[in-house]
Formats: C-alpha cells, structure tokens, sequence
C-alpha cells in the first residue's frame, strides 16, 4: 500500500458513450468475479494464524476472493481445497529477470502456477507491487521491464493452454500528477508515454484489468476539517458535478476510479477495465492520523461490499453498470508493517481469528442487521503534545538496541540521560529507552522520523516525565 504524498485529489470525466462492452459469456465470467469481493492475504506479522488457519478465515467472512502477495506453495496448495479464485504476484524483484528472458518466466509460471493449476482457481498474476511509487534508478530498470516481464508471463501461459488466468499490476493513485476534478485526470509525465501507453496496449490487448490501489482514507485525511467525511464513506447526501463533464458524484471513491479512467482515455484507451486491487480504511493509528477508527473503518467497507455486490453492477458515474472486481485490504493487522500507525491497522480479523468488526463479504446481509460499532473519537484532529514511549513488555534486549541507534544519530538526543544528568534516573533501560526515543522523534519527525522502532514505541498523550526530566514531545 502506497502513500498518497503524491496523491493530488484531481479526476477527468469520459462522456457516456465510452462505457465499454464485452461478449456476453466473458460478461458472465467477469459478473461472477466482481460479484465475489476478494481480500488481500498480507503476512507481515509475527503473530498471525497458519495457511491453514488463514484460509478458514477467509471463508468465515465470506470471501469469494483472495489476493497473495506472493506465490506461497503451502497457501496455494492448501486453496486447491477451496472454491477461492485466488491472485498471485510476480515479486519486484524479479521482474527485470523476466522481462529480460522468457526462460525465467517460463520457470517463473512452471514453478508457481502449474503445480496447483486448475485445482487451485488461479485468476490473475499480478507482475509486481506499486513499482511506479518509486524511482531509483534500480527503480526505473524495473519499469522498463514491467510490460516485457507481463507479456513473456502472458505467452508462458497461453504455451501451456493456459487462457483463463490474466495479467495485470498493481499500481496506486501516485500514478497520476492531477485527479481532481475527474475529468482532469492526467497519468504523471515520466511514466505515461514509457510506461502507461505500452502497458494499456497490453491490458487492452489481452482484455485484462488496469489493477488500481486506491484508499479514500488519503485523501480525506489530507484535510479532515474542510473534507466531508461522509462523502467518503458513501453516507453522503451531497453530490459533486464535475464542471468539465456535468458527470454526477455521490462519493470520493467514484471520484477517484473515474480520474483513472480519464487518464487512461487521453493516451487513447477509454474502454480498459478497471480493477481494484487494493481499497478499505484504517481501524485505528497514530494520534494524528485522524479518522482511523473501528466506526469508520467498518462503514466504509460494508457499503463499499453493498456498491460492489449490487445487482446489475453499478459501475461509476463514468461506466454506467460496468462490474468493477475489488479487494479490501486487508485480512489482519499486521504488525510488522513499517510506517505510521495505520500501516499495521489495516486488518478486517485480529490475529486470533476474531473480528475488529462485524462484517460479510457476500454483500447478502443488509448492512442495518451488522452489529454494532464503537463510537470513534477521532474524527477530528488532535491538538496537543504528543511522546513516544518504549510499549509495555518490550524486550529490554531489543530495547537497548533501539535505545543505542536513538541515541547514536545525535549527541543531543540523549545528553539529559549522562550519568548526574536529570533524566538519569530510574536508571532502567525501559526508562532510557522511551526518553530517547520521545527525544528522537521531536528532533527528527519533521525529516519523516516514526514512533515505531521496530514495535518497541508508541505514541501517549499522557506526559511521562517528571519535575525533574522533562521529555521532548511533538505539538500537534
């Protein structure tokens, strides 16, 4: 999942008559896979339940889809006992590998997908993860190789009569330099002409899917008190009318998946279809990532299920009835995940197996007979001082490593710790440890600093100094 600090909330509109059409019997295959919202199965976590106990999971919520950020043998072979549809991914780093050599993506297809194929309902490989979010020069060998790896995978399938299985990649929302209003919805400069026009030609060639991580959570959290909240949790009463197009918006989602298609018709492919590989909203975060809440977080994807299950399709303002395939994101917290706070609060499931909220995947329950939600606190931003504290129960061996690299970076970092200085004492690691670390990240917030280290910090709003020891602390 991409962060949205390049996302610009700026969209184009298409005319009506652009609204794609396909043969009846691929419309029934692509019905029965849009009306199955998938859920993405990451693992970045040291407390999470087995394949084994994962997979059950996914069927307890009633999935219909699920999207591996890799080719797990165990998980695949342990999906062939499902009715899943089942996703997998080709990794970043192998993609100039593939791209360079057919060989290596016939063993790539021969290794990952012909041991489970057809038992295990293999639907889609996805080439890579978010690769145009970033651009190093390693970076950008690997866009070079994005459309040769996708179609060398593509001829490995179809050489060993394989046609019901697509191709795409995952791309996020910093693919576009502007996405507001809809209609003005522009592919960045340095991507559209080397990357996105051969990578359409493909997709729309093999009548496969433009795969779209896409979180209106970013957005909305860029400016919580001028934003509507409700207009991105679909509970809006309020419309938006694109002054280019006169294109109708009830919510940002639309918004967003229609800037999207507004892009892709100025390099001159209106009718590629979309898809979403990633979309659903925070359960909780750092103090000043507001709106990460249960409430929220429940809202927005049981009325995203009801938008996506709907029969006949409601598609966007743009494509009219156009069944769009979807994935929330995601199976559980994962608690590994590096980053701000709701990197690590994605999760439908807690890593017991038991749910952060009451939810079906099947869209057949009305969204009134789910149960109940706590009310959220957040949803305005916080002002006040904020520490970083060492977690409860940290392993004080793990502790005084982070305690070192904290203190290493600056000598003013940790001076109130020397021995006669005031914050000496406790002399205890655990003490030490949340002093240097509250005085860490007010020193280095502002160059992308986190209260995270590993797991080991947290944020409080509760000053754990004294008269003595003053910690530093981040205004908010």
């Amino acid at each position: 999942m991409a962060s949205f600090a390049l996302f610009i909330f700026t969209l184009v509109a298409l005319s009506s008559s652009c609204s794609y059409a396909i043969g009846p019997q691929n419309n029934k295959t692509l019905l029965s896979l849009a009306s199955r919202i998938g859920i993405n199965y990451g693992r970045l976590g040291n407390n999470l339940p087995s394949p084994y106990q994962s997979i059950n999971l996914v069927k307890s919520i009633k999935a219909g889809h699920v999207k591996l950020y890799d080719a797990d043998q165990e998980t695949l072979m342990l999906l062939s006992q499902t009715n899943l549809y089942v996703t997998i991914m080709v990794p970043n780093n192998q993609i100039i590998s593939i791209g360079a050599d057919q060989a290596a993506a016939d063993n790539w297809v021969n290794t990952n997908v012909l041991p489970h194929y057809p038992q295990t309902r293999i639907r889609f490989v996805l080439v890579g993860n978010e690769i145009l979010s970033y651009n190093s020069d390693q970076d950008k060998q690997i866009w070079a190789n994005l459309v040769p790896a996708m179609r060398k995978i593509v001829n490995s399938l179809r050489a060993r009569g394989i046609h019901n299985i697509k191709v795409g990649t995952p791309l996020a929302m910093d693919v576009l330099r502007s996405s507001f209003p809809p209609s003005n919805g522009t592919f960045r400069e340095e991507v559209a002409a080397p990357v996105m026009l051969p990578l359409l030609k493909f997709l729309n060639g093999t009548n496969s899917f433009f795969f779209l991580d896409v979180y209106p959570y970013f957005p909305w959290s860029t400016d919580p008190v001028n934003n509507h909240l409700d207009f991105a949790l679909f509970e809006s009463n309020s419309t938006y009318t694109d002054p280019q197009t006169g294109l109708v918006y009830t919510n940002l989602l639309d918004q967003m998946l229609d800037s999207v298609i507004f892009a892709m018709t100025k390099l001159g492919y209106p009718n590629v279809r979309l898809a979403i590989s990633e979309t659903g909203w925070p359960n909780s975060g750092d103090i000043d990532e507001t709106g990460a809440n249960i409430f929220n977080a429940a809202t927005y994807n049981r009325n995203l299920i009801k938008k996506m299950t709907a029969n006949p399709p409601l598609g966007t303002p743009a494509r009219r009835g156009s069944p769009i395939p979807t994935f929330l994101f995601s199976l559980f917290n994962e608690n590994q995940k590096p980053g701000s706070g709701t990197e690590r609060h994605w999760g439908i499931l807690n890593p017991n197996g038991t749910q952060i909220y009451d939810i079906d995947l099947s869209g057949t329950r009305p969204v009134s007979s789910l149960g109940s939600l706590p009310k959220p606190n957040n949803n305005v931003p916080f002002k006040g001082n904020v520490w970083c504290v060492a977690v409860e129960g940290a392993n004080e061996t793990e502790l005084g490593q982070a305690l070192d690299f904290a203190c290493g970076r600056s000598n003013a970092t940790c001076a109130a710790l020397a021995p006669g200085r005031e914050c000496y004492a406790p002399v205890s690691v655990t003490w030490h440890a949340s002093y240097a670390f509250s005085s860490y990240w007010a020193q280095f917030r502002n160059q992308s600093s986190q209260c995270y280290f590993n797991g080991l910090a947290r944020e409080t709003t509760t000053n754990p100094g004294n008269e003595q020891c003053k910690f530093p602390s981040v205004t908010l």
